[in-house]
């Protein structure tokens, strides 16, 4: 790693395959550009074809800066990739996170039911969270859930998740052809027996109930890591 005096504008240190550049804003560009040279000069055959990042710190609008010195980098000295460092977690999204992965989940008691096996006509099956159910949901059974309702299976029965009212509950099956769909207070007719079996989920969406392919629109992309539930 290499440092420098805090009073200079250019601070530079190696991380990984590549170099971090802190800039301070407030000095001219070309005094930016005049450093920059200086301690690349003797770095060259190691900067070229290498990753850089600038960071300005907390400053704001400088944009122009940042983008002129990319350039003065990539035609300088050959330097492959320039980014900014990426934005930080707002505090409480890092506390949560930091809760999460502190306390495990070794000792967690969850609410969420988990039944493996066949759920067979007649039966009916209910949870205030979430329902998991690793196997096929025979017609003429029933599954009600607050939460989401996931089958690792093929779903042909009767479901209600988001019962009575949350909208944004899902239901996923590895097999999508259940005889009735509830989701909320919105209900909609079975599925078709010849449509072709292939991984499905039922959501909300325009007060409706739109069944999706799960290989194209997965619902759970947008979860950033695992959360208790």
């Amino acid at each position: 790693m290499i440092n420098f005096d805090s009073s200079v504008p250019v601070k530079l240190k190696g991380v990984g395959d590549g170099f971090w550049i802190t800039l301070d804003p407030s000095c001219s560009e070309e005094t930016i550009k005049s450093e920059i040279n200086n301690l690349f000069k003797n770095l060259k055959p190691l900067v070229m074809n290498s990753s850089v990042v600038i960071d300005v710190g907390a400053a704001k609008g400088h944009g122009d800066l940042i983008k002129n010195i990319t350039s003065h980098l990539k035609n300088t000295f050959k330097v492959t990739k320039v980014t900014t460092p990426p934005e930080k977690r707002s505090i409480p999204t890092q506390r949560i996170r930091q809760r999460d992965l502190s306390k495990g989940w070794n000792h967690h008691k969850s609410d969420v039911l988990m039944l493996r096996g066949r759920v067979r006509s007649g039966q009916k099956i209910e949870s205030k969270r979430h329902i998991v159910i690793t196997g096929d949901v025979n017609p003429g059974a029933e599954i009600i859930a607050s939460g989401d309702i996931i089958v690792l299976g093929k779903l042909a029965g009767k479901v209600h998740a988001g019962c009575p009212g949350n909208n944004t509950a899902i239901i996923f099956a590895l097999e999508f052809k259940p005889t009735h769909v509830q989701i909320g207070a919105i209900a909609a007719a079975g599925m078709d027996e010849d449509f072709i079996a292939k991984p499905e989920y039922a959501c909300i969406e325009d007060d409706g109930i739109m069944v999706k392919d799960y290989m194209k629109t997965n619902p759970f992309r947008k979860m950033p890591w695992p959360e208790t539930i």
